[in-house]
């Protein structure tokens, strides 16, 4: 009978009154058991959404570091500094795309509006550094390999490398916080410390070296405030570590667009996350709603209103007319200095003097300049221009035949324009006419494309392939009148040519030099109809009196600027399909195939490859995880119980985590048509790198520490002689050619000596 007796153990006492723990220890059991909670305090926990179990105090982040271990961190500082400081005045001349971020800079300091396919936050901090060092802006960056003339390139270089310098102890940092060894750790930050690739890039005025550092700067902060989600939330230190996730999530899309690949990484965790809460069964609705509304404000509302205050910094800075001003709307480039126009007449009529724009194609203006075509019918150009210009300017005449008296358009009295109207326009510094034929355009040279000219001479009244109907498209819901009438930035209409039918038409096509590379007009049988659309933004008339409506552009406030500058920006990038020479396709990147050529000179060479042992073994690791995986989803499925071992769960979990962040950084790159490098792999390597190092530190797990060190002081060794052999290409120093091809790993490697 006594055998089928369970002892029970003592109630708990009620809650609020402590009850006695036993407190004595033996050789068997030294430590405390006061630790723990009963079954009581454990349910308490859990509905405040506590992790069961201890209570003990734990590390801000889960850094349990050492003194020793911060001492590390500085040598590790100290070796990435002179890795990346070492000679960066070197070369003294603009590299790579240095031509396009350098000039950015300048542009900012002369506060001259641009359009760049990136967000500012990067090119701010670079403009900062050569702001406070004495820059004036008036350096071009034109071409590669210009010498630096009054530039303090050395401080603006500076910003990328010391940032490259901080992505060094953040790998390590990050490690230790996803709980690996500090062996393990060291290895990441010397594997990134020696990486040819993430040195090259960061001894440059450019951009992906920023991108790195908030990618990475991220991710530790993620795994921090995970860290401490496990432990206790809702408290000042939970909160402190969201809010720095959702500062840096904001910081990495701002420096590029690629950022939106680590906030989709985050995003995938917090998901993960948030659906394991919905399944404990411990966390009432309320709390689960608290977590969801911590994570959306912090995660998404933060990081959208710093986006938008780097483009507000952004409109600040650049309030002056610059070449940006043609891919923005009318109506945006009258909020630039240079380009406020004063109140036009709304009222169009016969006589009148008027610039037209083409509505689709930013606005450039109907112009026409003394210069001719130089085949076809070899007249006078007509292009579409973005500036304003004298030779913008045109008057609306009536339609007159050969030998009709010229129209008196001072003495007649004003005639609106209506739909249906037959008029022509008359370039008013050339005095020829807007003028079609069937002749081929010059560019466009198909059977629907014909060319349109300037065509006639002072006092000539012109003939009928002058001639052009006016259709009104559609006017303005604030004005009844312009749907009846032409009415100055009110009317949108079409022009259709009297002889052919065909209409006034433009596109992102540009003409040759012979042109200035302006854009092209042409008269389209086939016109899309947003091409083909038209307004006239001035217009003057001397009949008019002076009390007579007078209109502008309705100026956009910021978030309209915002919105319109981030559709410019996706346009601009998904119009980046040109071939270059060194462009490169996403499956490559892994492969290290191609890299990247971004100056020589006098057999010196900065040429963009990384470090091949890093790239193998961060290769090697992903596809061992996968392997893994796979195989560790096959035996779950036959009912083995792998996920029941607490190793298991951690490495799955520490490299499950990488290997997204891996493919998220990755793959989106094979659904690009643009022009993409090798540099576009750097955040994705970052995450390779990791992984490859929870790699190392599962496969070592068994093994004694001395032994795992030792075996991570060959690998590191190994990557140390990979950089040092490659290391001319970074640094650009003289090397013969026989060390060239000795360095040549593959045939596709490029370089030359």
């Amino acid at each position: 009978m006594s055998a089928n007796v369970r002892a029970r153990r003592p109630a708990s006492p009620p809650p609020g009154i402590l009850h006695a723990v036993p407190t004595t220890t033996s050789q068997r059991f030294p430590h405390s058991r006061q630790d723990h909670l009963d079954a009581d305090e454990r349910r308490a926990a859990a509905s405040k959404g506590l992790a069961p179990g201890r209570t003990k105090q734990h590390a801000p982040g889960g850094l349990n570091l050492t003194s020793g271990e911060w001492k590390l961190l500085v040598v590790i500082i100290v070796i990435a500094a002179a890795v990346r400081l070492f000679r960066i005045s070197r070369p003294n001349s603009v590299v790579f795309d240095e031509v396009h971020f350098g000039k950015f800079a300048s542009k900012y300091i002369l506060t001259r509006y641009f359009v760049d396919v990136h967000p500012p936050l990067a090119k701010l901090l670079i403009t900062l550094a050569g702001f406070v060092f004495g820059y004036d802006g008036h350096f071009d960056f034109k071409d590669i390999a210009k010498v630096y003339d009054n530039v303090p390139y050395v401080a603006m270089r500076m910003v990328p490398a010391v940032l490259g310098v901080a992505t060094v102890p953040l790998a390590y940092l990050t490690l230790r916080a996803l709980d690996c060894r500090a062996t393990t750790a060291l290895l990441a930050s010397l594997f990134i410390t020696f990486e040819n690739g993430m040195v090259t890039q960061s001894r440059h005025i450019l951009l992906d070296s920023p991108l790195i550092f908030f990618t990475a700067l991220t991710v530790f902060f993620w795994v921090g405030f995970s860290n401490e989600n496990k432990q206790r939330p809702f408290t000042d230190s939970w909160w402190a570590w969201l809010l720095l996730s959702g500062l840096s999530l904001g910081a990495v899309v701002s420096c590029k667009w690629v950022g939106l690949f680590t906030i989709a990484t985050i995003g995938f965790s917090t998901i993960l996350q948030l659906w394991n809460l919905l399944g404990d069964l411990r966390v009432p609705p309320r709390l689960f709603v608290r977590h969801f509304i911590a994570r959306a404000l912090c995660l998404i509302v933060v990081p959208i209103i710093f986006y938008m205050a780097m483009f507000q910094i952004h409109f600040l800075l650049l309030g002056s007319s610059g070449d940006g001003d043609g891919f923005m709307s009318s109506e945006f480039q009258h909020t630039l200095g240079g380009k406020n126009m004063a109140d036009t007449y709304a009222d169009i009529g016969l006589g009148s003097q008027v610039t037209i724009r083409h509505v689709n194609t930013q606005g450039g203006y109907l112009h026409s300049h003394v210069h001719t075509y130089p085949t076809g019918s070899k007249q006078q150009q007509v292009t579409l221009y973005p500036h304003q210009d004298s030779n913008n300017d045109w008057r609306i005449f009536n339609v007159t035949s050969e030998g009709d008296e010229p129209f008196d358009w001072e003495h007649s009295p004003l005639e609106y324009i209506k739909s249906g109207s037959r008029i022509k326009l008359r370039h008013i510094a050339t005095e020829k006419h807007l003028h079609s034929h069937d002749v081929r355009a010059p560019v466009s040279d198909v059977d629907f494309q014909n060319e349109v000219s300037a065509y006639g001479m002072p006092g000539f009244t012109g003939d009928a392939n002058d001639d052009w109907y006016v259709e009104i498209e559609h006017g303005d819901k604030r004005d009844k009148e312009s749907y009846k009438r032409l009415r100055t930035l009110r009317t949108v209409f079409r022009l259709r040519h009297a002889l052919t039918g065909c209409y006034l038409f433009s596109h992102k096509v540009k003409l040759p030099d012979w042109a200035y590379e302006q854009q092209e007009v042409t008269c389209n049988k086939n016109a899309v109809r947003a091409n083909s659309l038209w307004f006239v933004e001035t217009s003057m008339h001397p009949a008019l009196p002076a009390n007579a409506p007078m209109v502008n552009y309705r100026l956009p406030g910021f978030f309209a600027k915002f919105f319109e500058l981030q559709q410019v920006m996706w346009t601009t990038n998904a119009g980046l399909t040109d071939r270059h020479t060194f462009d490169s396709r996403p499956d490559s990147w892994p492969r290290l195939r191609r890299g990247i050529n971004f100056w020589v000179k006098d057999h010196r060479q900065i040429y963009l490859i990384g470090n091949p042992l890093v790239w193998g073994l961060s290769t090697v690791a992903v596809g061992i995880y996968m392997v893994v995986r796979g195989f560790l989803i096959l035996r779950a499925k036959r009912g083995y119980r792998d996920f029941d071992n607490t190793k298991v769960v951690k490495y799955d979990s520490l490299c499950g985590f990488l290997f997204v962040g891996w493919s998220l950084h990755y793959f989106p790159f094979f659904l690009m048509g643009r022009q993409l490098f090798l540099h576009h792999y750097f955040p994705a390597l970052y995450f390779a790198i990791l992984l490859s190092c929870g790699v190392f530190d599962l496969a070592t797990t068994a093994l004694r520490p001395r032994v795992r060190l030792q075996i991570a002081a060959v690998l590191a060794i190994l990557a140390i002689w990979n950089f040092a052999r490659l290391s001319p290409l970074a640094y650009g120093n003289p090397w013969t050619k026989t060390k060239c091809e000795k360095a040549r790993w593959l045939k596709t490697w490029d370089f030359s000596w």
